[in-house]
């Protein structure tokens, strides 16, 4: 079961930057970054999709350090209400570590 997990989850990390190319994709931040690999990476885990924004980078310097260590808790963090909060806030490029939506 872990094998097909880290399978899938290698796969997705894989995939995810193709994403834009995918028929009726949405479009792009300001630095070129796909929206639709940014949400599909904070899909697979609170924060990282943010990190994509950013270029990688240091994760300490680059990541939002409240939404991705917050994002192991189960049913808040993944799956749950910061996955759906992390994906929608890459999606429409933010970067923030804002943790609610105001």
């Amino acid at each position: 079961m872990r094998s097909i997990i880290i399978g899938l989850a290698a796969c997705a990390m894989l995939l995810a930057p193709t994403a834009s190319f995918a028929k009726g994709s949405r479009g792009s931040c300001s630095n070129g970054k796909s929206t639709d690999a940014a949400m599909w990476y904070s899909i697979m885990h609170p924060g990282v999709g943010e990190w994509y924004l950013k270029d990688w980078g240091s994760f300490n310097a680059h990541a939002p350090q409240k939404k991705f260590w917050l994002g192991f808790i189960p049913l808040y963090g993944w799956p749950g209400y910061l996955q759906v909060k992390s994906a929608d806030d890459a999606f429409h490029c933010r970067t923030n570590d804002d943790l609610s939506y105001r």
